[in-house]
């Protein structure tokens, strides 16, 4: 069965939350988040997070999920979402992945081949085989179970050898054969991808408003209770735009005025490079957005491309 996945996208302060809210009440959908800092609780100034009344009016996935302080890489979203959408496919339920995180979008398109649980025995053990028969004994053993996945593998690429060992030796089956029938089951995805677009001159204009209104509503006082949790923040919450500029201030190495312009650059930077990986990806439909046009007409003109797309 054909699984049709919608996607709205759009670079940082492009009117997604709002766009996205009103596409998924028109269509009678659920959103799936694809911000990954929207995954963190207690996260809410710094990521524009949606408002409770927004989410309790159109359910919302993949928002408040784990704790600051704990990690979830993008192998795992595309899981759960693909578990998701296996789940909505069997309802009448639609629903809408909205966000602007490049990483977990693409994952979302291309698919990520996950496959068991790691093993620190088995690795273990063929690291200690590799250092004492060397690496083209470990890439032997994987040629006899899995020539497939050998033939792709240069004999010193230790760690995805012993990767394809774990698996067969977890599964019983080849490492390849598996990740082979995970591409059929992703051939049944098609996708409508729509991007929000604006002038660079609007979108630096609303980064900055974005910005000093983060600011107006408590975003150091929500960095300061990030850091006063003994459990602190993990490498990739503590590197979100926005927090990790704050975290400078109260270290003391930059003042509140520096803080703030360094969102602001760092936040149109990054818009920049959103924009660069949403023109890689398949048959963007893009949707521009006029300066004083409100997420009314916006969605207006999401919808009517969603409809006509295929």
């Amino acid at each position: 069965m054909s699984i049709t996945i919608q996607i709205l996208t759009g670079p940082t302060a492009s009117d997604k939350t709002e766009v996205g809210f009103r596409v998924a009440q028109q269509i009678d959908g659920e959103i799936v988040s694809a911000d990954s800092m929207l995954f963190y609780r207690g996260m809410n100034i710094g990521t524009a997070k949606p408002p409770p009344g927004m989410r309790e009016r159109v359910p919302h996935h993949f928002i408040d999920i784990i704790y600051p302080w704990e990690s979830y890489s993008v192998g795992k979203y595309v899981k759960d979402v693909e578990d998701l959408i296996g789940d909505i496919s069997r309802g009448k339920r639609k629903f809408l992945i909205v966000g602007g995180s490049p990483l977990y979008i693409k994952g979302i398109i291309d698919g990520i081949f996950n496959g068991p649980e790691a093993d620190w025995n088995i690795r273990k053990e063929m690291e200690e085989v590799a250092e004492e028969k060397g690496n083209l004994h470990v890439h032997g053993i994987l040629q006899k179970i899995d020539p497939v996945k050998a033939d792709e593998l240069h004999p010193n690429d230790l760690r995805r050898i012993i990767r394809a060992i774990e698996v067969y030796r977890k599964t019983g089956k080849p490492a390849s054969a598996l990740q082979e029938q995970y591409k059929k089951a992703r051939r049944n995805y098609r996708f409508k991808i729509v991007c929000i677009t604006r002038e660079r001159e609007d979108i630096y204009r609303r980064i900055g408003e974005r910005v000093e209104t983060m600011f107006d509503n408590g975003l150091v006082d929500e960095v300061q209770s990030l850091l006063d949790n003994p459990e602190g923040l993990s490498k990739q919450a503590g590197q979100a735009l926005g927090y990790k500029e704050v975290i400078q201030y109260l270290e003391g190495r930059l003042t509140l005025s520096d803080a703030k312009e360094l969102v602001k650059l760092n936040t149109r930077r990054f818009s920049k490079r959103q924009m660069t990986w949403f023109r890689s990806f398949p048959d963007v439909q893009w949707s521009a957005a006029e300066e004083r046009e409100g997420p009314e007409i916006i969605s207006e003109k999401i919808i009517s491309i969603l409809e006509r797309t295929f």
